[in-house]
């Protein structure tokens, strides 16, 4: 008898999955490899007949497999080969379940996987008894400690989104074998959005919105099926090709492969909780060899960092947007949403400094609601209110951009009015009186303001300015209300 045929005489094997199609596709593919092919259903079965016989390889195919039902047994399962061959055939849209075996070291195909492709990996299996991952050289941990190493770096710094994003592009892409990086991310509306890509070599060139038909939008991609990276930001988990014709997409497959892609692997980017992933990376590899066990930790250590880096960016754009509530409401009266009057002091104050430094005039409108207390006796407060917020809005909209009204006091405002002189500011006055005059106010009859105005002198303090402009405003209540008064110097 040949040696060869000795040898093949000599195989034995068993195979585990749930369907009995994939059982008998198996049988009929690869059973003349073995003197002995046992086919079970469960991993169950799969211990019985190793407890009754060992078996030279064990193929456990993961299609239909559940991490949250079927982990445990399959782990017992593994566990019980005891360094044994191992082959994992291992579904490329869930192939989580690589990293969660991965302690056991098998060896691994993506499926689908043509009867021929899966016959010759078997039998690579058998010939050189390669069932199990080869432990990874010193080379390549110092590559993944490097790639770890590198993706870290990138979050010391994360001043915006896309910088984020094209920095953890350019650590991936540093890793050896990876010929194209791509960041996706998921956007406030519940899509997905391409953020950045770096490619090398003749990845360079790549583009995924080409290749994807899109570059917005992406979960509505034609190709969300079979794009690993728009997989595992869909669903979650990992995602991988290793052959491009895995995905059923010859068109994406080609594209691809014109630019020397090999392997395609997406990697969830995990959310803080529940929920959908944040977006998934994207690594397009030029080598066909299987990934290293312990390359599937650091993948997924960079995938953790990647979220780590976008909510330290969440927390910035929180932080920066509680600091701008906390200014509005340190700064804004609450009911007519102008300056309250703590501010209205310090823009006073800038703008005589200001006033004073460029030698240009400064004009200081003081006005309040003529018999306001009235108003609140006679209609309540919530019209009170109400005549606030209407006066507020009417002067607010005749003011320029460079101009700012103060709330001062209960029916007490102030218009700071720059590079006005005394005499625009009588006219500006005069324009407001008239403009509230008219406002129709709800609740209650119209209402009519007092106002003083005056200009900077050469050597006035704000304090003195306001005194004055607000005299001048007293004047005008004495002299009958609904006027406009200019301050003395």
């Amino acid at each position: 008898m040949p040696q060869q045929d000795q040898q093949d005489a000599a195989w034995t094997g068993i195979y585990v999955s749930t369907m009995a199609q994939r059982r008998a596709d198996f049988f009929d593919a690869c059973g003349p490899l073995f003197a002995r092919l046992d086919l079970a259903d469960s991993p169950e079965a799969a211990a019985g007949l190793l407890a009754a016989a060992p078996a030279g390889l064990l193929v456990v195919d993961l299609e239909r497999f559940e991490p949250g039902i079927d982990l445990d047994a399959l782990a017992s399962l593994l566990a019980r080969r005891a360094g044994a061959p191992t082959l994992l055939l291992c579904p490329f849209a869930n192939a989580r379940w690589l990293p969660l075996l991965q302690a056991h070291k098998p060896a691994y195909a993506i499926t689908p996987i043509e009867p021929a492709r899966l016959q010759a990996v078997v039998r690579r299996c058998l010939e050189a008894q390669g069932g199990r991952a080869p432990a990874a050289g010193a080379d390549v941990l110092r590559e993944l400690l490097a790639l770890r190493a590198r993706v870290l770096a990138v979050l010391d710094a994360p001043d915006e989104e896309q910088g984020l994003a094209e920095r953890l592009c350019r650590a991936l892409l540093a890793w050896p074998g990876v010929l194209h990086a791509a960041m996706f991310r998921l956007q406030p509306d519940g899509d997905l959005q391409l953020e950045a890509e770096q490619g090398r070599g003749q990845a360079d060139a790549l583009r995924l919105a080409t290749v994807l038909q899109r570059g917005e939008r992406l979960l509505q991609a034609p190709l969300r099926h079979a794009f690993p990276g728009l997989l595992a930001a869909a669903t979650g988990e990992l995602a991988m090709l290793d052959t491009l014709e895995q995905a059923g997409e010859p068109g994406l497959a080609e594209s691809l492969r014109a630019h020397g892609v090999a392997q395609a692997i997406g990697l969830p980017i995990p959310s803080d909780g529940p929920g959908a992933p944040r977006g998934a990376l994207s690594l397009l590899l030029g080598g066909d060899a299987p990934l290293a066990p312990e390359a599937f930790d650091t993948l997924r250590d960079c995938a953790v960092m990647a979220a780590l880096g976008l909510r330290l960016l969440d927390m910035n754009v929180e932080s920066e947007h509680l600091l701008a509530r906390l200014t509005y409401v340190s700064t804004t009266d609450a009911l007519t949403g102008v300056a309250n009057r703590r501010h209205g002091e310090e823009l006073l104050e800038r703008e005589v400094k200001r006033a004073r430094r460029y030698r240009t005039p400064l004009a200081l409108l003081s006005f309040d609601i003529d018999r306001f207390k009235a108003i609140n006796d006679t209609y309540g407060h919530p019209v009170g209110d109400v005549a606030l917020r209407t006066v507020a809005d009417c002067v607010r909209a005749l003011l320029r951009s460079s101009d700012v009204l103060v709330r001062s006091g209960g029916e007490e405002f102030h218009v700071i009015a720059p590079h006005t002189s005394a005499i625009d500011g009588l006219k500006m006055a005069e324009k407001i009186r008239h403009a509230v005059e008219q406002a129709a106010i709800p609740g209650c009859d119209h209402v009519s303001v007092s106002l003083g105005v005056a200009q900077l002198g050469e050597q006035e303090s704000a304090d003195s300015l306001v005194r004055r402009v607000e005299a001048a405003m007293t004047r005008a209540k004495r002299a009958g209300r609904n006027c406009v008064e200019l301050a003395m110097q």
